[in-house]
């Protein structure tokens, strides 16, 4: 990866890693014209509860998941930086590392999307890269904005109707990648788990046989 190269900036507790992430991080790559998608385990996210599984696992899980895809890497960066997890440190971390001029894109769904203004320091992330918000089909990002404030500010600004507009711009704006409808939820595999439900088929077979080794999500 060199630092012209545009790439992808996938966070979460991966709690446990599954195909939507996966699936998600491929269309990115794909949609956005992407040399590589980071793959961020957080520690301690400051708007979601506290991962119950250690951060060991969760980094082995992804390291697993990942494996045999050049496109996919995992970065550790936030499991080895002490207190809560912020995309805005990871970001400028990566921006000292690769760059000004790489292009980054921020990998977001539309919930979390929506939630931006509640992220610290958030109106500093147009600063250091350019955010894509994945969409399924039919869904109604412009309503669900609303009329007025200022995320829908910063999205009427910086929205465009391609990721080819962002060529040759490192940061600053703001695009939609659709995405086809798969739906699996990491709480319900947890839940699922813990009564011995199969879950083969929604994660990856490494994935799957390292928890079952672990005995990771296991109710006694």
């Amino acid at each position: 990866m060199t630092a012209s190269e545009p790439i992808g900036i996938l966070g979460g507790t991966f709690d446990p890693v599954h195909f939507g992430h996966l699936r998600l991080a491929e269309e990115a790559a794909d949609g956005l014209g992407l040399s590589r998608v980071l793959l961020i385990p957080a520690a301690l996210p400051n708007l979601r509860a506290r991962p119950g599984t250690e951060a060991q696992h969760r980094l082995t899980m992804v390291r697993l998941a990942v494996q045999g895809n050049p496109r996919l890497a995992v970065d550790d960066r936030e499991l080895k930086r002490e207190g809560m997890s912020y995309t805005v440190d990871t970001l400028v971390e990566l921006r000292s590392e690769l760059g000004a001029t790489s292009p980054f894109f921020l990998i977001l769904g539309a919930d979390a999307f929506l939630r931006l203004p509640a992220w610290s320091r958030w109106l500093e992330l147009f600063e250091l890269t350019h955010i894509a918000v994945a969409t399924r089909p039919g869904y109604d990002l412009d309503g669900a904005l609303g009329t007025s404030g200022e995320l829908k500010g910063q999205w009427e600004a910086r929205r465009v109707p391609e990721p080819v507009a962002c060529a040759g711009l490192p940061s600053g704006r703001i695009v939609r990648l659709p995405i086809p409808l798969l739906q699996i939820s990491a709480t319900d595999l947890r839940a699922r788990m813990s009564r011995a439900k199969s879950v083969r088929y929604l994660l990856p077979p490494a994935v799957v046989d390292y928890i079952a080794a672990q005995r990771l999500y296991v109710t006694e």
